[in-house]
């Protein structure tokens, strides 16, 4: 039998967007919506949305009403705040909702935005129920950017984690980072629930047609000039990726606020060294690098011989 309808892919994803969040990260949430003007939602992301935990780096995303700012987006800055005694750390991207839209759409060659938003998110914070949709409208088109380009990159049929797997690998080999081998089977692994009857909703959604060969595998029905145009698609942005995410990162180096402090708080967790922050390493966080550097080898040093 072929499928092209399917339930309604966005009540899914609402559904998976009002996922339960913890007080403190709802309250760290609307400190940064009360803190943005302009703020209409803020989606919260990561491993700690998976555990529950508060230790480490919250992950969160504030999307903005209106235009654009920045060319180069997100703005990402680093927050702590202490609440009940304990000290909650929080990295932030900011952007205007319509350009993450956009990206989740795949109208745009960044390749971070739908990559990042297929696997779980929740909504932490919301202006109003209109926001809250709008959201959920993004955050649907993401899956469907991710399940077009997983079929036109995977099996002729196979597992929706056979598809997800392709897709997940192809993403990270264009992103100017380091992940260990096998990253996308730990993706899949840890989010069984949430990716659990998504690709065929997303595929359904979208209009791609698929039978179902098996219990549990299916034959999406991409023509070969379908195939060709989404992996030429995909191809354009795959050229694009590192790229593009070196300037994001060199205009980090510049812009990210409270950067100092972030990576304070990233040297003393891996070494246990803590880094004295001076007014001018603040405000110079680049140029001091070389010199904290310098200053934590020298203790690590000072620490083994004490401990020979």
């Amino acid at each position: 039998m072929t499928e092209a309808y399917g339930q309604p892919l966005e009540a899914r994803v609402r559904t998976a967007l009002d996922r339960p969040v913890v007080a403190e990260v709802r309250a760290f949430a609307e400190r940064l919506a009360r803190a943005t003007p302009g703020t209409a939602a803020v989606l919260f992301y990561g491993s700690n949305l998976r555990t529950g935990s508060l230790e480490g780096v919250l992950d969160f995303y504030v999307l903005t009403e209106g235009p654009q700012v920045e060319k180069i987006w997100p703005r990402v800055s680093y927050h702590e705040w202490e609440r009940e005694g304990v000290t909650l750390r929080a990295k932030v991207a900011t952007m205007a909702l319509e350009t993450f839209r956009a990206a989740a759409a795949g109208e745009l060659v960044d390749t971070t935005i739908w990559a990042r938003f297929v696997q779980p998110s929740g909504l932490a914070w919301q202006r109003d129920a209109n926001a809250a949709l709008l959201v959920a409208h993004a955050v649907s088109g993401a899956a469907r950017t991710a399940s077009r380009l997983a079929v036109a990159l995977g099996p002729t049929k196979g597992t929706a984690e056979d598809y997800w797997r392709a897709l997940f690998r192809a993403t990270y080999a264009a992103e100017f980072r380091v992940e260990k081998a096998g990253r996308e089977d730990s993706i899949l692994s840890v989010n069984r629930e949430h990716f659990d009857g998504l690709l065929p909703l997303a595929l359904a959604a979208d209009g791609i047609a698929f039978t179902r060969e098996s219990e549990g595998t299916i034959c999406p029905q991409l023509s070969e000039n379908e195939r060709q145009k989404m992996l030429g698609w995909w191809a354009r942005r795959r050229r694009l990726g590192k790229p593009y995410n070196v300037l994001r990162l060199l205009k980090a180096s510049t812009t990210f606020e409270g950067a100092a402090r972030y990576a304070a708080w990233k040297i003393e967790r891996h070494t246990g060294i803590p880094v004295r922050l001076t007014p001018w390493r603040e405000r110079h966080p680049v140029l001091a690098a070389p010199g904290v550097l310098w200053q934590v080898w020298r203790a690590k040093k000072a620490r083994e011989r004490s401990a020979a």
